[in-house]
């Protein structure tokens, strides 16, 4: 329910900020982020991580000729699970749903948890951890070594299916997507039990949403992290969208729910995965 709001949400600041000449950001959430840097335990993490290769790909927003480089990186293959996340509780006690500082996550932040160290009544450890803010994400990330991947990085990975890295062209590939995105409490179900993609990454779409570590850059341009948004057509969803992604629903509604959130939301199926920078350059 609280992702259709936001979407909602969403929709009327797309709607309204085609009208305006400017766009005022909320930044914050950079500088709020240094706080938590010195102050994260270590955990061990034994996820299969996978090599991506890198390549172009083209934004939903945007000219239908401008490509975005990604370079090569390694992802986990699945979420970051309840019993991870759990272990990296007990491990950094200040992020328990009892000590959490207000600026890191709202009141909603491991809703369902028992207790500080009890996970939800009947949930499996193995199902993607969910009422996880942006800044919880990437503490557990931090003390696993890793990083989130960005917003480009995961829509890179986003364009494949089970056959070829980039499916976007096929007629079934958007819908299917959409399909699987209006499948209700979802993000209960255990992590790969599905079938992989084209790279070998798991419930990409079928399971959660997923933060990433820049979610809020749709609303910048030129890599700008001044705050101030001048380019009207890359906040228009009539405009913004590039000739090839026009019936592409399922990633206007991924850019629909990062332009709504904030750093400190905690969603019931909102989760995250680890992605990690890597000096491989060898191709599948």
């Amino acid at each position: 329910m609280k992702v259709l709001i936001l979407l909602q949400i969403a929709f009327v600041v797309l709607f309204y900020s085609c009208n305006k000449q400017n766009v005022k950001l909320d930044i914050s959430a950079a500088n709020e982020s240094k706080l938590i840097s010195n102050t994260i335990h270590s955990i061990s993490s034994d996820v299969k991580m996978v090599y991506i290769p890198g390549g172009e790909y083209k934004p939903f927003y945007g000219s239908e000729y401008v490509f975005t480089k990604v370079a090569p990186f390694l992802v986990d293959e699945r979420a970051v699970t309840n019993e991870e996340f759990l272990a990296f509780v007990k491990a950094n006690p200040q992020w328990s749903k009892s000590n959490i500082k207000k600026i890191f996550a709202d009141s909603t932040y491991l809703r369902d948890w028992q207790s500080d160290t009890e996970l939800p009544k009947n949930a499996k450890p193995d199902a993607p951890i969910c009422f996880v803010s942006w800044f919880a994400a990437k503490a557990y990330a931090q003390s696993v070594g890793k990083r989130l991947p960005t917003l480009d990085e995961w829509e890179f990975i986003a364009m494949a299916d089970e056959t070829s890295p980039n499916a976007r062209a096929k007629p079934e590939y958007s819908s299917n997507i959409t399909s699987l995105y209006l499948q209700k409490e979802r993000q209960y179900y255990s992590v790969k039990q599905s079938k992989p993609n084209y790279w070998g990454v798991y419930n990409i779409f079928d399971l959660i949403w997923e933060w990433t570590d820049d979610f809020n850059s749709v609303l910048t341009t030129n890599d700008s992290r001044t705050g101030q948004y001048e380019d009207k057509d890359l906040f228009c969803a009539g405009s913004a969208t590039s000739s090839t992604d026009v019936l592409n629903y399922a990633a206007f509604m991924r850019f629909a729910l990062r332009v709504s959130v904030k750093a400190n939301y905690t969603i019931a199926n909102l989760g995250f995965r680890c992605a990690k920078d890597t000096s491989i350059n060898n191709k599948k």
